[in-house]
């Protein structure tokens, strides 16, 4: 894989795990809590990133993102795309209720060349937690939402039993429809 390429997964990661937004397998039922965070999230966000740990450890980017919370089932849907320099890639990300939990896949999950996110909790309407793996690989993801417009995403890894930062956001709301209004279009 050639540079540009692990870069480019690295940013497509952040943006696509961005999208994915859950963590414990011991999360309670999904609620009206669940709903407010989920609805927060809907509209076109787009920011600045860094890689900040690891072997690309300062390597910028920034991601433009689609989201979409379904009507029928808690969760949501990412799709957009994430840049470094000139080059961009696709991304994509969904995840949805499962039982007592959250599941879903950013790209095309652990199977191939994503990540699957396996287990969630919204912590609050402004907090979710995500539970990330892939092969060896287990993290998570906190996506925090500042105000109607903010959202600070961080992505860890656990390495040596420790949970290390490697990927930090900031990501702006771009689509100017209030909160409210979105989630009764």
């Amino acid at each position: 894989m050639s540079y540009s390429q692990a870069v480019f997964r690295s940013a497509a990661l952040v943006g696509a795990l961005t999208a994915s937004l859950v963590a414990t397998a011991t999360a309670a039922p999904a609620g009206p809590r669940d709903q407010q965070f989920f609805d927060r999230i809907e509209g076109q966000w787009t920011g600045p990133g860094e890689v900040i740990a690891g072997k690309y450890k300062g390597t910028k980017f920034v991601c433009t993102l689609a989201g979409v919370s379904p009507n029928t089932k808690s969760g949501m849907s990412l799709d957009g795309t994430c840049r470094v320099g000139v080059f961009s890639q696709k991304i994509s990300a969904a995840v949805e209720r499962r039982g007592r939990s959250y599941a879903g896949t950013f790209l095309d999950g652990s199977k191939g060349k994503g990540i699957d996110v396996i287990g969630g909790n919204v912590v609050n309407s402004d907090k979710i937690v995500l539970s990330l793996n892939r092969s060896q690989l287990n993290g998570a993801m906190i996506a925090r939402l500042s105000g109607d417009d903010g959202m600070v995403v961080t992505v860890t890894v656990r390495v040596d039993g420790k949970m290390v930062p490697v990927l930090g956001m900031n990501l702006k709301r771009t689509d100017n429809i209030a909160v409210g209004a979105i989630a009764s279009e």
